[in-house]
């Protein structure tokens, strides 16, 4: 196993075994608002220290960017892990049980290595860049979908951002004509890691941050997807708008949306 690899799956597991524990008591959890329909936990802060801690044992001058603590600079600039120490918290304050750790590792601003770990499932997905995506010790693969037509797509309704809101129902509205079904189930890491693992053929959404998808995009990628951003770019790191799948359902998944978009979403 590459030895970044193996620090991010330590660290991801800590983190874990730290939502893990709170998990059996979610009465104990505390839970503030930062935002707009944003939240966070101490369970989340939890987990990014447990996060951190791995990383610096090992890795004492890298930067380290997590979407609780902020960027935390080493010295060395060219290494720098973004981190969602809890993705889908909204689920995890309620009780469902689909949420996941996301850690990325950028290289001179390239993603090398990802894994995003589901400790309710114990499913452990990651990636090396050029050597393939794994869920555990199996090797993964997107589906061979031809196009959108029978095709499972998972997505999210823009609840941060939602003067998009007319722009995304008009998007499901033409999506939901051309596939079979489609699923919102509350975490984007997990969506992407379900696109690699071919759980699902697609995958579209708003308004992201780099820590929501950085590790999954990589995944994906590795498993043979095609990702970019809703106008077929590859602007999604930065406008957080992603399409992800296998290649023939990204191309008619941007087909179809780039007639609908508004401006603010062509970025």
């Amino acid at each position: 196993m590459h030895p970044m690899l193996t620090i991010a799956v330590r660290a991801a597991r800590a983190a874990g075994q730290t939502i893990m524990r709170a998990y059996a008591e979610l009465d104990q959890v505390e839970v503030t608002a930062k935002g707009l329909n944003d939240f966070v936990t101490n369970v989340d802060k939890e987990a990014e220290a447990a996060i951190t801690y791995q990383i610096r044992k090992s890795y004492p001058d890298h930067t380290i960017v997590g979407e609780e603590g902020g960027e935390d600079r080493g010295k060395d600039k060219d290494y720098m892990w973004i981190v969602d120490p809890l993705d889908g918290t909204n689920n995890f304050v309620r009780g469902i049980p689909h949420f996941a750790v996301s850690i990325a590792l950028q290289i001179k601003g390239k993603t090398e290595i990802a894994v995003v770990f589901d400790p309710v499932r114990n499913e452990l997905f990651s990636a090396v860049k050029g050597q393939g995506a794994k869920l555990n010790d199996y090797r993964l693969r997107v589906t061979d979908a031809k196009g959108l037509n029978g095709t499972i797509l998972a997505t999210a309704f823009p609840f941060k951002a939602r003067q998009h809101t007319e722009t995304y129902m008009n998007i499901i509205t033409e999506v939901f004509s051309e596939c079979n079904d489609i699923r919102r189930a509350g975490s984007a890491a997990l969506d992407l890691a379900y696109v690699a693992s071919g759980r699902v053929d697609g995958y579209f959404e708003i308004g992201l941050k780099p820590w929501d998808i950085a590790a999954g995009d990589l995944i994906c990628r590795e498993a043979g997807g095609t990702v970019t951003d809703f106008t077929g770019g590859h602007n999604y790191l930065v406008s957080g708008n992603i399409v992800a799948g296998a290649p023939k359902v990204t191309t008619g998944l941007v087909k179809l949306m780039r007639p609908l978009l508004n401006e603010g979403l062509k970025r």
